[in-house]
Order: C-alpha cells, then structure tokens, then sequence
C-alpha cells in the first residue's frame, strides 16, 4: 500500500486518490469496538501471493553503513547509513519464523502515514524465514538489488523478490534513508523527510544501489558487511556471484536503476518498472547492457524522459505495458489493495480509481512472470519465449516497439 508525490495524469497525487476512497468508508470500522460481540467476525491478515518457484525462501536483515558518503543530516561523524535485505532460496525452513512484510515500527508509522493506521494487525507475513540456512547447490547465487520508490518502503515489491527468489536468485532490498520507512537494530524508526536538502534524489538512490553492489561482493568473498557483525545465516557467505548481479526498481527506483547502469558495468541487466526517468542532470550515456522498462503512467509516448532514455539503450532492450496499469500496479499493492477494498465495503470504482482497471490476479502474474523471464534470460543465459512478444496466457500485455 504505497503512495508516491508524483502527480497522476488526472491531475490528483496518489494520497488524494486513497483519501477519497477512503473517505466513503471509515476506517476504523474495519477494527470494531472494544466491546464487540465475541461472535462477529474478525477480519482475517492480508495476504500475499505465494511465489511459484521450487525452492523455499530465506531472509536475513544487513546493517550497512558507507563510509565514504558523510551524512550532513545525522552529524559530523556520521556517513550514509542503510538497511538492506537478502532474500535467497534456502533449506530446512521449519525450525526459522517467517517474516513479516515491515518490521513493526516501521509498518506502524507508515500506515498512519496512509490513512491505514487500523490495518497494522491485519499486515500480511512473507513466506521468507528469517536465517534459515542458504540452499547450496554447488553454483553461486546470481543476484538482484532492488530499489523502492519514493516515500516508499523495502517491502512494498515483495511478491516479485519472494517469486525470484523461489526460483534460485538472491536479491537484495535496499531501504534508502530519508525517503522511506525502515527500523535499525538499535530500535530507531526512520521515515520519509521532507527536507529538499535531504539526500534523496534518484542519484543517491543510484549511489546506494552500488554500494550495496559492493556490499554483495564482500559476501561472495566471505566478508560479513554488516557492522554490528550480526550472524548470517549458514551457508550465506561465500554462495553470491558477483558477476551474475542485475538491478531493478519502482518508480523513482526505476530511475535510479537506470542511473546505476549506466555508471557501473557491475549491473549485467536492469529492469524499470513505471520509472519516469526524471533526474537533474538527466540522464545520459549509451546502455550497452540489456534493459526492460515495463510502463504503466510514464510511458514514452508521454514522458520525454523516458523515450530520451530508451533512445540511448544499444543492447537487447524491452519495453512492455499493460493494459489497465496504473503507476502502483507493478507491486504488491496490487493484491492487498483488492483485499483492503473487500474489507472497507469499496466499490469497484473506487477500487479502479487507486490500482487502475487491470485485473489484480492478471497483475500479479505479469509482476511474477516477466522480471523473472528477464533475469532468466540476462544472468542465466536461459532464455523462454515469454519476451518474445505476445502471449496468450497475458493478453493485457503489449509490447511497444
């Protein structure tokens, strides 16, 4: 359940859509009095897809700090301080508890923040359980770093990151300070700033995509980043391959993923999903490397950003659009927001007003079908015929030549 400061082609912000959705029904009757008969009904947790792969999912939180990136904003002596998730296919799950889609403190601030402020017990969980040892198969991991958008969280694409990591990937989800809602071991909750001076630019976002690049090297050669030097899960250090790492990100995410390629040859294929590709300076450079945009309201023939971008794309490049997508409908918003609406009493419209008019189950298979046949295609050298044009079993998607 994600907003985003960009303004929608109707003229409204995203948090204005949810308001009025809102509006018609109140929230708070979703939680009931406190002197509720003990026979009504409770309302059941969200919930979250399963993925489709093979392979059970591990989690584990990192604590990283940048050295080399002073924080102006925490104080002299300070530097650019992150947290960051691994997800990865794993083994021997029963005796590890899974993880829930925000830690607490976290998902309590950002769903005051959207009006959902009575969902907090009703939060999905994720099907990662955290340390479960890594599954070892006797080949490193290939791995993808995500980015989230903006005012946004890690979590909110946790549908695509548990999908490929059933399917034998790492991926790694940043949670970029300043802009998003995160915890840190020390029981700090951080949320979204509203500073202009705070570093939350596409480009810092970008920045912290290869730091963490750097940070995943340092577990493929056995070194633990994390510096409270917490204990990994067994089998982690050492199972990474550096040169099997992609990127992708939603929205402002998008365009820091774009960002990041162009600048580190690290990112062997980059994935955007609705990036609007806005940066000052723009953008700029040729991208020898594969890239895919899959566009929902920042379309190219819309946003001069994103056909400039798509011009200078020299390798195998994609771009995909469904029918019906609205910015949110690359994500998990997707499935929960279908739910949240059973739960308020919404009405189809005001349903279609936040999530677009594009079939929620459909939209979640797209989320879990295509980034995988990418990343399939790019770092395993397995290539299907899902990205070669249309597909029966996804007549909402269209692919823009």
């Amino acid at each position: 359940m994600t907003t985003t400061p960009f303004i929608r082609r109707k003229g409204m912000t995203r948090r204005r859509v949810l308001g009025a959705a809102l509006a018609a029904v109140p929230l708070a009757s979703i939680a009931g009095p406190a002197s509720a008969d003990p026979g009504t009904p409770t309302p059941t947790r969200l919930t979250l897809p399963a993925p489709t792969g093979p392979h059970p999912v591990g989690t584990v939180e990192l604590h990283l700090v940048d050295r080399s990136r002073p924080d102006a904003i925490a104080g002299p002596g300070h530097f650019r301080e992150l947290m960051a998730t691994v997800w990865y296919p794993a083994q021997d799950v029963q005796r590890h508890p899974v993880a829930p889609w925000m830690p607490a403190g976290a998902l309590q601030a950002f769903l005051a923040d959207v009006g959902f402020g009575a969902l907090v017990p009703l939060a999905p969980l994720t099907v990662g359980h955290v340390g479960a040892p890594v599954l070892r198969s006797g080949r490193r991991l290939p791995v993808v770093v995500f980015s989230h958008g903006a005012h946004s969280h890690q979590g909110d694409h946790t549908v695509m990151v548990q999908e490929l990591a059933s399917h034998g990937y790492a991926v790694v989800t940043v949670a970029h300070q300043y802009d998003t809602y995160t915890e840190f071991p020390d029981g700090r909750v951080a949320v979204p700033l509203r500073d202009r001076d705070a570093p939350t630019l596409p480009g810092d976002f970008a920045a912290d995509l290869r730091f963490v690049l750097g940070c995943v090297e340092q577990l493929a050669a056995g070194c633990n980043p994390d510096v409270d030097r917490r204990k990994l899960p067994t089998g982690l250090l050492g199972s990474l391959d550096p040169r099997r790492m992609g990127a992708f990100g939603w929205s402002k995410g998008g365009t820091a993923t774009a960002c990041a390629a162009l600048a580190d040859e690290r990112i062997r294929a980059g994935l955007s999903l609705d990036g609007p590709m806005q940066m000052n300076p723009p953008l700029a450079g040729d991208l020898d490397r594969p890239f895919m945009m899959m566009s929902a309201e920042f379309t190219r023939a819309t946003d001069p950003e994103a056909a400039a971008f798509w011009s200078h794309l020299r390798g195998r490049r994609l771009n995909i659009q469904a029918e019906g997508a609205a910015h949110i409908s690359y994500g998990d918003n997707e499935a929960l927001y279908a739910q949240v609406a059973k739960l308020l009493g919404w009405s189809g419209q005001q349903l279609q007003d936040v999530i677009g008019t594009l079939d929620p189950e459909q939209a979640v298979r797209i989320q879990q079908a295509y980034p995988l046949a990418f990343f399939d295609e790019h770092l395993r050298h397995r290539r299907g015929h899902l990205l070669d044009g249309p597909s029966a079993a996804f007549p909402a998607v269209t692919f823009l030549p």
